[in-house]
């Protein structure tokens, strides 16, 4: 009697950690639904007429499917004084985002390295001073920013949105590396002095190979700072140097003519598809990579 008593309880415990499993799948999917919604409505309104826009159900299905809003909203279309959709603007970004995180990626690399396993005198103020930086608003660095772009002489240019870039993200670069590194034992580097090698060859040698968790992080982290950025774009940028999120609020806030949705959502998702291929094909990484320097040891 015991034993079928056992049974029946094991039973239904079984059959409740079954119910409570499917009840949080159940309330996942709901979730992801309701997040996913207004991915759906831009989708669907891109592909959709403005007349079908304008006499249909907001989340209703295209009764007939057409890309023209992508095409207008890639190429261009001239109505009224708006001829030229997101295409060279996005190639802006392009230009701008790549260089810039390849150069601070490198230089917090290198910065991580020497505060972490490079003591040297004032090595925590340095590092304090640029954790510090991370935390001051975009809207504190923007008049010397672009005092000092102009003593430069390339305020309104691509490259001098790539110096911004660089500079503003340096302190979020260093800060990642330097956690990562400070969990790679000490005795690598003592051991390597030892056989002759000096800053560089121990970095490129030891570190650097070892760093591939926290360089997809830190790539992802300023690859999506840096697409997604309005506010240095349209403080530093000039006509032809505009990037892409610069270009989507003009579209989007056009008043010539008549208000193309489907044209607004179309650039929208257009402008967003880099960050969003990004998270998809590497996401699993950027969170492995945040847990592998969270222990030491």
């Amino acid at each position: 009697m015991t034993d079928i008593s056992m049974t029946s309880a094991q039973s239904q415990s079984q059959t409740g950690k079954i119910v409570l499993r499917w009840l949080l799948y159940i309330a996942l999917g709901l979730f992801a639904l309701f997040y996913l919604m207004p991915l759906f409505v831009m989708i669907t309104t891109s592909l959709k007429s403005l007349d079908e826009i304008r006499t249909g159900d907001l989340i209703a299905l295209p009764r007939e499917v057409t890309f023209d809003a992508w095409r207008t909203a890639w190429s261009g279309a001239c109505t009224g004084i708006q001829c030229e959709g997101v295409r060279p603007y996005f190639w802006n970004s392009i230009l701008i985002a790549i260089p810039a995180v390849a150069i601070s990626t490198l230089l917090g690399a290198m910065n991580g390295y020497v505060v972490a396993h490079w003591r040297f005198r004032g090595a925590n103020i340095i590092f304090s001073l640029m954790l510090f930086g991370c935390f001051i608003p975009f809207q504190v660095v923007l008049l010397p920013m672009a005092r000092t772009l102009g003593i430069m002489g390339i305020a309104g240019t691509i490259p001098g949105l790539i110096f911004v870039h660089v500079i503003y993200g340096l302190g979020f670069t260093t800060l990642f590396f330097r956690n990562y590194y400070v969990t790679i034992p000490a005795e690598l580097t003592k051991a390597a002095k030892v056989d002759g090698a000096g800053f560089f060859r121990i970095f490129w040698s030891i570190f650097l190979p070892l760093s591939l968790p926290i360089i997809v992080v830190t790539v992802i982290w300023q690859f999506t700072q840096i697409w997604n950025d309005f506010l240095f774009g349209v403080s530093f940028s000039q006509a032809g140097t505009q990037p892409v999120t610069v270009a989507l609020n003009n579209i989007v806030n056009s008043t010539t003519g008549v208000k193309e949705y489907n044209v607004d959502m179309a650039a929208a998702i257009i402008a967003a598809l880099p960050t969003l291929f990004v998270y998809v094909v590497a996401g699993k990484y950027f969170i492995r990579g945040l847990t592998a320097g969270s222990v030491k040891g």
